[in-house]
């Protein structure tokens, strides 16, 4: 599966580790930043969203300090919908309920291993379709 990634400089560390443990089955699309110098958190969400909007992936993962900034600026792109989330459950139920096409991460509030679980379980869940389906299409037609 190939995968889109990228993160501003609080998140730099957590992008590379998750590219580091997720080897086999992944192929990488890195859009950066390539060190801990300070950058801007929106270039990297809108960078994440033009490459989903152009199938450069099937999904994505964001990483900021929080999440929070990051997942904002993706979000307001109507090809991606990027979740926040701090569990494994959170990551399954984007998923499976919401169709989510983008994980966000935040480096600074995220243990470790609550990341790595995070994207092991976004990655391996399905959307569940049914009824939900309905609800993706409304979020599809926008404001």
């Amino acid at each position: 599966m190939k995968i889109v990634i990228a993160s501003d400089h609080a998140g730099f560390e957590l992008k590379q580790a998750i590219k580091k443990n997720f080897t086999e089955g992944f192929e990488w699309l890195d859009l950066g930043t390539d060190s801990l110098d300070s950058v801007d958190y929106p270039d990297f969400g809108e960078a994440m969203a033009k490459a989903i909007k152009n199938k450069d992936a099937e999904r994505g993962i964001i990483v900021c300090g929080t999440g929070i900034g990051i997942s904002i600026a993706a979000n307001r792109y109507a090809a991606v919908r990027a979740a926040l989330c701090t569990s494994p459950e959170m990551a399954a139920l984007a998923r499976e309920h919401n169709d989510a096409n983008v994980l966000a991460l935040g480096a600074r509030i995220t243990g470790f291993d609550t990341a790595m679980d995070c994207v092991d379980t976004f990655m391996k869940t399905d959307f569940a379709g049914g009824r939900h389906k309905r609800r993706i299409e409304k979020l599809d037609q926008g404001l």
